[in-house]
């Protein structure tokens, strides 16, 4: 089986995948991290992240491992843990440029389908359920404000940077959603057949649940 869950910045899709995929014992793949891997390397060799050809370089040899854990998993970059440095700013905003490049996404697509073929998969991500595996035997599709979200990533982010700003961190929400669902290439885009589950107010418990019924129980 694979089951797809797409939505936007903060909505709580990979704490939910996560949990889903540890409840079924099935295997998570968090496919941001691959885009975010892309940027990360990228960053850390100083090279132009705009660079299409170069970034498509990266992911082309990009050796990408996703190790479970008892917090969920460690992912190892050419031989590195990168599982901290994955979460940083800065490299989900370079993660953004990258992903919107057609040459990356049909790199990391075509590993993300390969991987997804041994079955048994949890796989989160912006395009799942309507590219990568349309097909998919259970899609989700999460919503949530956006000044929730917003929220959501402060109260992850505060203890390393007491100077965040509240107001600041929900443009940058808005600015992420806008250039996700107008970007040419695999835009944001909820499947016709996806479930809808807005997490605005409910708690990861609750919306794991959800899920899990669906799963378990699609009537």
């Amino acid at each position: 089986m694979i089951i797809a869950i797409d939505g936007p910045a903060g909505s709580g899709k990979s704490t939910v995948a996560k949990l889903v995929a540890k409840k079924l014992n099935y295997r998570y793949i968090d496919t941001g991290a691959m885009y975010r891997s892309v940027a990360w390397v990228a960053q850390k060799n100083g090279l132009n992240l705009a660079d299409e050809i170069a970034m498509a370089k990266i992911a082309e040899n990009l050796k990408i491992e996703f190790i479970p854990n008892a917090n969920g998993q460690t992912v190892l970059v050419d031989g590195e843990n990168a599982t901290t440095d994955l979460k940083n700013e800065v490299v989900g905003k370079g993660a953004a440029t990258v992903a919107a490049q057609e040459s990356v996404r049909e790199v990391l697509v075509a590993r993300q389908r390969q991987i997804g073929e041994t079955g048994n998969v949890v796989m989160d991500g912006r395009d799942i359920g309507t590219v990568v595996f349309p097909q998919s035997d259970k899609k989700f599709f999460f919503v949530a404000d956006a000044e929730e979200r917003g929220r959501r990533r402060y109260e992850e982010l505060k203890s390393k940077n007491p100077e965040l700003d509240l107001k600041i961190i929900i443009e940058e929400i808005r600015q992420r959603d806008y250039e996700d669902c107008n970007r040419k290439i695999s835009p944001l885009v909820k499947a016709e057949d996806a479930l809808e589950v807005d997490t605005t107010r409910l708690s990861i418990e609750e919306v794991t649940d959800q899920v899990l019924k669906n799963i378990n129980n699609p009537t």
